[in-house]
């Protein structure tokens, strides 16, 4: 695998891009809720990552209120993301336990895109694409399930002309090949614990990132349940927006190509 490029420096206003994860047709109801509270903090736009066949449970197209909402969403700005296709990956045998830990431990069998290989990784890609031009959108972004993204399954996104992707530590134009920095706020909510480690590694990284040009929140459907959870992403979101502009991914790039003259 190559290394990754070093960081590259960021341009434009000080940013901030609110991601809702996880959006399918299973979600649709605890999403509409999340984005009518985003809307009444100030944030009337984010994007959204959109699972094609969320666990092979109900395709959004074959769901026409599902389908219709999705297009309201981006109508109203919002924009729509590529998420994997099934955001799920079975497990193997003879997996090594750092794979164990990754695929299991740390995102229980979500990790999709983990260990993908490329012409996998096209398949799935150019079916997602076909399925978002059914709805009458063209995405340019695919951001893998918990962001794990093999290197083959990168060099794909690029082949076949994707605009961008994110990793947890970073936001990578796929077409230019610039990597910019910015480490995402998310929480895992699955027991006690890990919603109580969250919960202060938040805190801490929110202080931390403070100065940084481009803040990124990752929210996932399940965090509305969680009233210490949600309590703590709408306070963060209240704070920087005293002093940052709301984007998508997509418009925050764009910012930045254009102050680069691409």
């Amino acid at each position: 695998m190559k290394p990754a490029p070093p960081p590259t420096s960021q341009a434009g206003p000080r940013a901030l891009v609110v991601s809702l994860h996880d959006v399918s047709p299973q979600t649709r109801g605890e999403c509409a809720e999340i984005l009518a509270e985003l809307a009444a903090l100030g944030v009337g736009k984010c994007s959204l990552l959109v699972i094609p066949d969320h666990h092979r449970r109900g395709h959004f197209l074959a769901d026409a209120e599902c389908a219709a909402w999705l297009r309201a969403q981006a109508a109203a700005g919002h924009e729509l993301v590529m998420h994997g296709y099934h955001h799920q990956r079975a497990r193997r045998d003879g997996e090594s336990m750092g794979a164990k830990l990754t695929t299991r431990l740390y995102t229980a069998d979500e990790g999709e895109c983990y260990d993908m290989d490329r012409a996998e990784a096209i398949g799935l890609v150019r079916q997602a694409r076909e399925d978002f031009r059914d709805l009458g959108v063209e995405p340019a972004g695919f951001i893998a399930p918990a962001w794990l993204l093999s290197a083959e399954a990168e060099a794909a996104l690029r082949e076949l002309g994707c605009g961008y992707t994110t990793r947890l530590g970073s936001v990578v134009d796929l077409q230019s090949g610039r990597v910019f920095k910015s480490q995402s706020l998310v929480w895992s909510v699955r027991s006690a614990w890990r919603r109580q480690v969250s919960l202060a590694w938040n805190a801490l990284l929110a202080r931390r990132l403070a100065a940084n040009p481009l803040l990124r929140i990752s929210i996932h459907p399940v965090d509305l349940r969680h009233p210490q959870i949600w309590r703590q992403i709408r306070d963060i979101i209240t704070r920087a927006l005293a002093d940052r502009e709301p984007l998508t991914y997509h418009e925050w790039l764009t910012h930045q190509r254009v102050s680069a003259g691409l």
